[in-house]
């Protein structure tokens, strides 16, 4: 360690040049601030914890870019020195529920229910598509609320106050689980909810070369049912395709066989035959 610079320490590479390492310790915790090519920016990073640490005047928002520090650290550092807990993640505690810091302009609001599994995983984003990696596999966060990685915002998911950053389990609403289902209202000017009945019907269609529509159902498990057996004729008559099947949580194996025995598919359905035979115009639905 250089005793001219506090909280810098040299190392080496494999190649045998030398980088350096800044860190400090703060409330009895060893905490790495990152590597840096050369010791005075290190030094600069040791200097900006220090400050940080030291006293309750920077915020999350008075990052900048010209900052030594990376700018998930500036975050873990403020969360410490605020509320006693280090996080590695750009995690900020509030009473109910934290932040987590995609950026300085850009945070994500989570239950307090949730902090354990956050506090570990770095979020990622791809597009509109935040992710994590989780043994060595990726997941979509919203598949926590049970929601398909093909969700369609509006469609098969909603955040009931507007706000797509606020992932509180109270702000998603889930409004279809399934495969191949769409939420229809009954008050859509062709027919109205009868007294005590449910105000939906659900719509499946399925994909082979074109969207054909499976039927239309009373209830969302019956949907989900007739999808799944749509999915069967379809396996035996040829249609070799990877289709995910629907899983109803609470369904007993002898109330789906029921289900299944009974609920009715489109005559289109049964006429599919893989490609090259010929199919009538008026099956497919888009």
């Amino acid at each position: 360690m250089d005793n001219h610079l506090p909280g810098v320490y040299p190392a080496k590479k494999k190649d045998h040049s030398t980088y350096y390492r800044a860190s400090i310790t703060f409330r009895g915790k060893h905490i790495s601030l990152g590597s840096y090519p050369d010791a005075v920016t290190a030094h600069n990073a040791y200097n900006e914890a220090h400050a940080i640490t030291a006293g309750a005047a920077q915020s999350v928002e008075d990052y900048t870019a010209c900052s030594p520090l990376a700018f998930e650290k500036w975050v873990s550092l403020i969360n410490f020195r605020d509320n006693g807990i280090y996080f590695p993640t750009p995690i900020y505690l509030k009473q109910k529920f934290f932040l987590y810091y995609m950026a300085p302009s850009h945070t994500l609001k989570f239950d307090i229910d949730d902090l354990f599994y956050y506090s570990t995983k770095k979020i990622m984003r791809r597009g509109n598509h935040l992710f994590v990696n989780d043994y060595g596999m990726q997941f979509g966060i919203l598949n926590r609320y049970g929601i398909k990685s093909h969700a369609v915002l509006g469609k098969d998911y909603r955040f009931i106050n507007g706000d797509t950053s606020d992932f509180r389990y109270e702000n998603i609403e889930v409004l279809n689980r399934f495969h191949g289902i769409t939420r229809i209202p009954l008050s859509d000017g062709k027919r109205k909810p009868e007294c005590g009945k449910e105000s939906f019907r659900y719509k499946v269609r399925i994909h082979i070369r074109s969207y054909y529509v499976v039927g239309s159902y009373e209830t969302e498990t019956e949907a989900a049912v007739a999808y799944n057996k749509a999915v069967d004729v379809l396996k035996k008559n040829g249609i070799n395709r990877s289709f995910p099947l629907n899983y109803i949580e609470g369904l007993s194996p002898a109330a789906y066989a029921e289900l299944y025995s009974h609920v009715k598919l489109s005559p289109a359905i049964y006429a599919i035959k893989p490609e090259g035979t010929s199919i009538s115009p008026s099956n497919p639905q888009s």
